[in-house]
């Protein structure tokens, strides 16, 4: 993780002065992806031609493997290659070669452009993934010969990232650095993109409760953003390469972001479903599946949208009988999100707190749910955990079918368990352990979880704010009042005598036409 900051960094100051963050992490992470890609395709034809190896050669060594094979038969390499990855870069376009020309200042720009033209002739799956890198901005250089040097020297420093190195998500952990170091830039709901892993792991383990042997296992976010919220679910099932993915994204950049994450996480391209579109404004996906054994999301909180009438009439909404307001989709994510939950699935989805309270129609859909028993949980986070926003906010977990079974709600107030950092708070692995324990156990813990019944729920108008339900108030220490009236008392003597003293000191002063009147005036005082 410290390396790929370091680099990050490095390639940003490159950048830095020429655009904004909320475009270079765009050239970034494209860049990052194209080397994954050509490293991984040298690794492959490492192993076809030597088997497994624990241990792989330099990428020099790799690279003459590769041209002595293309040389010989450039299209059994090219068949071969195609059909174990699903792709084939030639050895003139490869990352490490064009590197390899750039320390050389023989890297021509037109090099990278050719080399992505040709990638996204390969397939859907590479079609307009590298639209955002643009080559051809000015804001590189203002001429070609600059726009080179500049992409000469991200290559050039990017190319000293281990990508198989790495532990963790890279587009994601690069997506969360380049958000964290420069937020400002990248925009004040950049947060909205990139689910902080923290609260990626609850909602994922919480989910996987209870369904951790399904395989094959349907996963869908209608608000992806990078993907990465429902790649986290890998880690909570017991067959990780039998999951599915289904997601919707509006934001065409951060869409062609999920998919280049799914790559990078070896899924097959059978088991990615990605749409580029508007969640709300027409119901996808409506062809099978569409029932899915998770949903999970975190959608921009608060965000404006239609609430044209033709949607009373839309079955993701109809049985609610309102409408989300305009200016507050918040429920529109959330009853589409739980429209496309199977009948034994769970859902977990990010919120503001104000769709626990807020009322009209908002709580005409809130009693709606409660009374269907569909809110399972309500977990309160700490403030200042997401990028671009210090509100807190609050996972709401829903399950279908539960209202012949019961129709309690459990609270949880996690609200006071992180650590401070110094741009934003973090959630540490006891804090998500506490909250995980105290979901599975559903049960009253003193001042962080209650188990509210429907009753309560009622007597509270169908209000769910959570110190309702949770009282976290600490009184303050008894006071002994005869023990602190004797001190107040013992306090007066010591002043008294104090005061007596500081007198007698006065009177053995030598008086003097100067000092007369000044004395005079202290004594009053404390007469």
């Amino acid at each position: 993780m410290a390396e790929l900051n370091t680099k990050l960094w490095a390639s940003a100051d490159i950048l830095r002065g020429k655009m904004d963050a909320s475009e270079y992490k765009n050239y970034l992470l494209g860049l990052i992806f194209y080397k994954y890609l050509s490293d991984q395709q040298l690794r492959a034809v490492y192993e076809e031609e030597n088997g497994k190896v624990a241990e792989y050669p330099d990428r020099e060594t790799q690279l003459a493997g590769l041209m002595e094979w293309h040389n010989e038969d450039a299209d059994d390499v090219r068949q071969i290659m195609s059909k174990k990855l699903g792709y084939f870069i030639e050895p003139n376009y490869l990352f490490y070669t064009l590197q390899k020309k750039a320390s050389n200042y023989e890297f021509q720009i037109s090099d990278l452009q050719n080399a992505f033209i040709e990638l996204g002739r390969q397939g859907d799956q590479f079609t307009g993934l590298f639209d955002d890198v643009d080559l051809t901005s000015t804001k590189l250089g203002s001429n070609a010969q600059q726009r080179n040097v500049t992409i000469t020297e991200v290559i050039k420093t990017l190319d000293e990232i281990d990508l198989f190195g790495h532990d963790g998500d890279v587009i994601g952990d690069a997506y969360e650095y380049l958000i964290g170091q420069f937020a400002a830039g990248a925009g004040k709901k950049a947060g909205e993109f990139y689910t902080p892993q923290g609260v990626s792991k609850i909602i994922s383990e919480i989910v996987a409760i209870g369904q951790e042997d399904i395989a094959p296992f349907h996963v869908y976010d209608p608000a992806m953003g990078s993907g990465s919220l429902m790649l986290n679910i890998r880690q909570f099932v017991n067959n990780p390469n039998k999951v599915h993915y289904h997601g919707q994204e509006l934001n065409t950049t951060t869409y062609n972001l999920a998919r280049m994450n799914l790559i990078l996480h070896n899924v097959e391209q059978n088991q990615m479903r990605l749409q580029n579109g508007d969640t709300l404004d027409e119901d996808w996906p409506t062809d099978e599946p569409y029932l899915f054994n998770a949903v999970v999301m975190n959608p921009p909180y608060s965000a404006v949208w239609s609430a044209d009438p033709k949607f009373m009439g839309d079955a993701r909404f109809e049985p609610y009988g309102k409408l989300a307001p305009k200016s507050k989709a918040d429920f529109s994510f959330l009853l589409h999100g739980f429209y496309h939950l199977n009948d034994k699935g769970t859902m977990g989805i990010v919120l503001p707190h104000g769709v626990l309270f807020r009322g009209s129609a908002e709580g005409t859909i809130r009693k709606t749910l409660l009374e269907r028993g569909a809110i399972y949980a309500v977990i309160g986070l700490p403030p200042n955990i997401f990028y671009g926003t210090s509100i807190p906010t609050v996972v709401l977990i829903l399950k279908k079918g539960r209202a012949c079974n019961g129709r309690d709600v459990l609270f949880i107030d996690a609200s006071d368990d992180y650590e401070k950092q110094k741009n934003q708070n973090n959630l540490r692995s006891e804090d998500i352990q506490r909250i995980i324990d105290a979901y599975k156990d559903r049960k009253n813990i003193s001042k962080y979880a209650h188990l509210a019944s429907y009753d309560e729920i009622v007597a509270n108008d169908y209000n769910l704010n959570i110190p309702r339900y949770v009282d976290t108030f600490e009184e303050e220490e008894q006071i002994d009042i005869v023990a602190l009236s004797k001190e107040i008392t013992d306090l007066n003597v010591k002043i008294a005598e104090s005061e007596a003293e500081f007198l007698g000191l006065l009177d053995q002063l030598s008086v003097t036409d100067d000092t007369r009147d000044i004395i005079e005036a202290t004594k009053r005082i404390f007469m």
